[in-house]
């Protein structure tokens, strides 16, 4: 079957606009914006990305703090427009980028599952259906009706994988949300990654965790300052990444 393109980036930069005055709060900021008495300086994240993923890839990025990895999935996903340059992808995304992101803290587990389906698109009868089986999955019966806000970052993870992962998307985009779960659950978390995976869906996960990258995934790209210092086979490209953070 030949090969199908579902995530085109081309030519991707990234730029934001940093003050370099330091402001205590959010009243001098203003007063300040206003007397135009800032000054901002150029922090270029991303500079010319181009990466194709194919579908049914799973895909790791790796790189130091600042890299540019989380700035590069949320292009992907759409939550950013590139400074310059163009973003395709092909299907339906579901994003796993910011803990809690779609969550009403104040709302308790059934309703942020109600909720966050909405975000997600399901109607509210196919959430009815499928809320035994979310619960299931998070571990998180003895919390139905529990804010959010009293949640663990762990337990927050498990209800917003459960969600995302109910329906199987074309795309699944994993920033670090893994890593915060325990050891049983990444496992659980891995498994359905797979599933996924078998089932034609593309996978693009960030993770520090370099173990669960070689585990996990078909192919790696290594950033370094907001660009691509290599692309390739997982276990070559994670190789040269271990022995540089010696």
């Amino acid at each position: 079957m030949q090969n199908q393109t579902v995530v085109d980036v081309s030519h991707v930069t990234m730029r934001f606009n940093m003050p370099k005055e330091k402001v205590d709060n959010v009243k001098e900021y203003l007063i300040k914006a206003l007397k135009k008495q800032i000054r901002f300086e150029e922090f270029v994240a991303l500079s010319d990305i181009t990466l194709q993923i194919e579908r049914g890839e799973v895909v790791g990025i790796v790189g130091l703090n600042g890299s540019g990895k989380s700035t590069l999935l949320k292009i992907i996903s759409g939550i950013l427009e590139p400074s310059e340059g163009s973003v395709r992808t092909y299907g339906t995304i579901s994003p796993l980028i910011e803990l809690g992101a779609g969550f009403d803290m104040e709302l308790t587990t059934r309703e942020n599952i109600y909720l966050n389906g909405s975000v997600l698109g399901f109607g509210r009868d196919f959430v009815r259906n499928k809320y035994s089986e979310i619960l299931d999955f998070a571990e998180l019966w003895d919390f139905e009706n529990v804010a959010v806000k009293n949640f663990s970052s762990g337990m927050i993870a498990r209800l917003g994988f459960a969600i995302a992962t109910l329906v199987k998307p074309d795309i699944l985009i994993v920033d670090e949300i893994l890593a915060v779960g325990d050891f049983l659950f990444q496992q659980k978390c891995e498994k359905r990654i797979n599933e996924l995976m078998s089932g034609g869906t593309t996978v693009l996960i960030v993770s520090h965790a370099i173990e669960q990258i070689e585990r996990l995934c078909s192919r790696v790209v290594w950033l370094e300052h907001g660009r691509v210092r290599m692309t390739g086979e997982t276990r070559e490209v994670c190789d040269l990444y271990k022995n540089s953070e010696r």
